[in-house]
């Protein structure tokens, strides 16, 4: 059962139909007072509740409202209904523990969704977790990764647990460490497995591109425009997208990322006519976005509306475990590929490579171990090999090597290539954007925020 709080009845006898026709019983109180009582009463499996109940719009009723309902029932999943203008109230209700929130006027579509996915995350909070890697293989499909360590466990659990939800999932963790593989495990685990999985990253899209590549143009809508142009988010429709880099998002772009996440609906750049979408979004980052919340950088809208689910991955220093597994597998991968005759890493080597700090985590173990195929012959590699090979690479960029670990900061490093950059591009911002893959807009950014006079 469904308690539905709204002091307006046509609002509650609207939503009561619609959760009736998707075989959800429902109860409606006018007023936190009676709200509380069924709670109490009845306790329900989830309350849909508005954020004003007199006069007064300062949406404090509804706040202290939720409040009051986590008190008395703490896994009581609550969704909020809010006007799109107070959206910062629905932000700080699910700093407060609300399960999601809903803008008027609303998609039913939406609405049933929201409902469907927090009662499940409800229901998989309580399920047992898998100890074994053979009971996760059994249950889901986790044939991409790699792995038996404890945390690598805890996150397949987590995994397979909500992938079967239409929860929004944000992976983060440094580059490399597997985060595409994780988004792909989460579709390919779903209801939407059959439907597409499309993949973009959005470091790689420019400002002025971004409407064209996420919701597509009609032709003549700009200069080179010569035909109509389907969007990824029309290309995802009733499968999944992956939004890669999703802390590389300008401002601008963030709000229109914003739209089409909150209702579900976007227009085609050149065309008036409004399209509805159907996708479960996942994205990802190597930055904290709290962090850049913080310093005005991404919107905090945008971060509650794409982290439903988090999912932290652990570097590879943390799960050494595996990297004979990893190290194994990379190494089949690659003779076969190159028709190399290595057929083992020795135990002394595999030992070197648990033994490696691994600052670009499993991409860099890959990568290690593919040169070291092209380059050592032989039937298994040694110390020896790993060594030479990071030895030519050490070589091929000492001639501007990069800094000893925990001597820079990542922004000290970054601050000091647009510097070199606008130097050798003799102040040239177009070709210094273009040089360091950043929209204009997006260098401009980061010449502000760290004092560089353009």
């Amino acid at each position: 059962m469904i308690l539905i709080v709204d002091d307006d009845p046509s609002i509650a006898a609207s939503l009561s139909l619609l959760l009736k026709q998707h075989g959800y019983a429902s109860v409606t109180a006018p007023a936190p007072a009676e709200a509380l009582s069924v709670v109490r009463r009845e306790h329900p499996a989830l309350v849909i509740q508005d954020m004003n109940f007199t006069r007064r719009t300062s949406g404090e009723e509804g706040l202290q409202l939720l409040t009051a309902i986590r008190d008395e029932a703490p896994a009581m999943p609550v969704i909020l209904m809010t006007a799109w203008g107070s959206i910062s109230l629905a932000v700080e209700g699910m700093k407060r523990g609300a399960a999601d929130f809903i803008t008027k006027p609303w998609s039913n579509a939406h609405v049933v969704q929201s409902v469907e996915t927090a009662l499940a995350l409800q229901r998989s909070a309580g399920s047992p977790t898998r100890a074994s890697r053979l009971d996760l293989d059994e249950a889901f499909d986790f044939s991409n990764i790699l792995g038996s360590d404890p945390k690598i466990l805890k996150i397949l659990d987590l995994v397979g647990r909500i992938a079967p939800t239409e929860a929004s999932v944000l992976i983060t963790g440094e580059s490399g460490t597997g985060k595409e593989l994780i988004a792909e495990a989460v579709h390919r685990n779903s209801r939407r497995r059959t439907k597409p999985f499309v993949k973009v990253n959005l470091g790689g899209v420019s400002s002025t591109l971004f409407e064209s590549e996420m919701f597509g143009h009609v032709r003549g809508a700009f200069t080179d425009a010569r035909q109509d142009r389907k969007g990824r988010f029309e290309v995802a429709d009733g499968g999944s997208i992956f939004l890669d880099e999703i802390g590389e998002l300008d401002p601008a772009s963030q709000v229109k990322l914003l739209r089409v996440l909150q209702d579900r609906t976007y227009e085609v750049l050149g065309s008036s006519r409004t399209r509805t979408v159907d996708v479960r979004v996942i994205a990802a980052t190597n930055r904290e976005l709290q962090e850049l919340v913080a310093r005005g950088e991404f919107r905090e809208d945008l971060l509650y509306r794409l982290n439903l689910i988090t999912i932290q991955l652990p570097p590879l220093r943390e799960r050494r475990g595996d990297i004979p597994a990893l190290a194994s597998h990379f190494l089949r991968r690659a003779a076969e590929a190159y028709g190399s005759g290595v057929e083992a890493i020795t135990p002394r080597a595999m030992e070197w490579l648990k033994g490696q700090n691994w600052p670009g985590n499993i991409r860099q173990l890959r990568q290690l171990i593919e040169r070291a195929v092209l380059i050592r012959g032989g039937r298994e590699l040694d110390v020896d090999d790993f060594g030479a090979v990071r030895d030519a690479v050490s070589r091929d960029g000492s001639k501007d090597a990069l800094p000893e670990v925990g001597a820079m900061t990542l922004d000290d490093i970054e601050r000091a290539m647009i510097v070199k950059s606008m130097r050798h591009y003799e102040g040239n911002v177009s070709r210094v954007a273009e040089a360091l893959g950043l929209s204009r807009a997006a260098l401009y950014r980061r010449l502000e925020k760290y004092g560089i006079e353009a």
